[in-house]
């Protein structure tokens, strides 16, 4: 019998999930694929943003019309950082006699030599590649083979990339992203993934809640490279524009004194971090500062604070000139982004003469004179 594991946060499970174990049951013959949920990924400290009973019973029902899925609850029994090579020799012990292979993301296989135990994991599995997107693993081929004296197989099959931190930010803001049949009525149903703080949108404009729906993708997909939590990058993203419709007059704002001579662009920071924290209840001082000066910029921002004012300023819905080089600079390095983000907002109000707040002329001469440390 040829039987293989495919393991993963599935949080949530998706569309190309299903796709990638059709195509390895046809492709190499497989007369059997257990899928299994971890408990603890190891590369995401942070665990699952989802209860491990959710995230079994959402495979469950994604995999339920293919009959030679078993999804198995086997590393969330064993609770813990679920490590491969442990699970693998379960694997084998459980089919001593049979073909064992193990499904893993062509970006989880760059990883593969840092794994823990890879040659044990290898001495009970053949590892089988699987590619999203723009993925290639060719180039691995000949340091895979120097490290461990082995192949890796690649499916034919090329799937689309899907990120599941995108659909965590779609679904936290009440889209309806493509989800397996009867996964999207099972989040609804139980409530996963979305925030009580989105009820701060009903404040925006429908344009401006699109806004504030971008920023949140792209703080969160950077927040992992930065070590940054992703529940925070979503929470300031999501209300970091909650003020910009709401007058000073209102009810909401009683006991709000607005700081002296800010430019009205910039008061709804001000605004947005008051209505945070007494409205909708942040109490997290990360997340308010950087809502509070995610438009000015200020001397010495949080990381938090730089995510949220680069991800304002660069989300796919602005268009400037030089916002490209920007945008592959957030990439790349996110303190050389912001001086020159800033650099740009200073240059750009001088030649237009419009109000340049003093906090982010100051911000620009702080991080250039720190550039060097």
């Amino acid at each position: 019998m040829k039987v293989a594991l495919f393991g993963g946060s599935f949080d949530p499970v998706h569309i190309e999930h299903v796709r990638l174990v059709r195509a390895a049951i046809a492709e190499l013959g497989l007369d059997k694929v257990i899928v299994m949920p971890s408990c603890l990924a190891p590369h995401k400290p942070d665990g699952a943003h989802t209860d491990g009973k959710d995230r079994l019973a959402m495979c469950r029902i994604a995999f339920s019309g293919e009959s030679k899925v078993e999804v198995s609850d086997f590393e969330l029994r064993a609770g813990g950082t679920s490590y491969s090579y442990l699970t693998c020799r379960e694997f084998a012990r459980l089919y001593p006699n049979d073909e064992r292979y193990f499904l893993v993301g062509a970006d989880m296989l760059g990883n593969f030599f840092y794994w823990r135990e890879p040659d044990d994991i290898l001495k009970h599995v053949r590892l089988v590649a699987c590619r999203r997107g723009g993925e290639e693993v060719e180039d691995l081929r000949a340091r895979f083979r120097a490290r461990f004296g082995r192949e890796f197989f690649t499916l034919s099959f090329h799937g689309r990339a899907v990120s599941s931190t995108k659909l965590r930010v779609a679904l936290a803001f009440g889209k309806n992203p493509p989800l397996p049949r009867g996964v999207l009525a099972y989040v609804r149903e139980h409530g996963l993934y979305r925030r009580p703080e989105a009820r701060a949108l009903l404040l925006e404009k429908a344009e401006r809640r699109e806004h504030s729906y971008r920023v949140a993708q792209l703080a969160c997909m950077r927040a992992a490279s930065l070590h940054l939590p992703e529940e925070k990058a979503l929470l300031a993203a999501m209300l970091h524009d909650c003020g910009k419709y709401v007058p000073l007059s209102s009810p909401l704002l009683r006991g709000f004194t607005p700081p002296r001579d800010v430019p009205e662009p910039v008061l709804h920071q001000y605004t947005g971090a008051f209505l945070a924290e007494h409205e909708f209840g942040v109490h997290d001082e990360e997340i308010l500062d950087a809502i509070r000066y995610h438009t000015s910029g200020r001397e010495d921002m949080t990381l938090l604070g730089k995510l949220i004012y680069l991800s304002d300023l660069l989300e796919e819905g602005r268009s400037f000139e030089g916002i490209a080089a920007l945008r592959a600079l957030f990439w790349r390095d996110i303190d050389e982004c912001l001086l020159e983000a800033l650099r740009h907002e200073v240059e750009y109000l001088r030649e237009t003469q419009g109000p340049l707040y003093p906090l982010t002329e100051r911000a620009f001469h702080w991080y250039l004179e720190h550039k060097s440390e």
